[in-house]
């Protein structure tokens, strides 16, 4: 069973910085990739960023690269979202979301777990 549970979301002005932290408390897999989707009021859900343990890859939107930054830690149970240069537009709910596959992908129907997400909110 896998387990998500997202963190560090929260309120900031435009041109800041949140780190979102997303930890999986069950079980992993060898091959692994986790990844990160929005969801803005109104709006469908889409892709933010993705990383594979196994392949050691990353992808990246295009409205957020340069900006945004996937990591993991060495215990491949957590994914992180560095997120510099905040914009309103970067508004919206954002989940957490992991596959038993070794490449990143980003498409939701990919993925087979998810987290509850957390509010990120920037205000200009």
């Amino acid at each position: 069973q896998v387990q998500l549970v997202e963190s560090g979301g929260g309120l900031v002005q435009a041109g800041g910085s949140l780190r979102l932290s997303c930890t999986n408390s069950g079980r992993t897999f060898r091959r692994y990739t986790m990844g990160w989707f929005r969801q803005a009021p109104g709006k469908e859900r889409e892709f933010v960023a993705a990383i594979s343990w196994s392949e050691g890859s990353t992808l990246y939107a295009d409205s957020v690269k340069g900006r945004f930054t996937i990591s993991s830690t060495n215990a491949k149970n957590t994914v992180l979202l560095q997120m510099n240069s905040l914009k309103p537009e970067d508004t919206a709910v954002y989940y957490c979301a992991a596959r038993p596959q070794a490449y990143s992908d980003s498409s939701q129907v990919a993925y087979d777990y998810w987290g509850q997400g957390t509010q990120v909110t920037v205000s200009s």
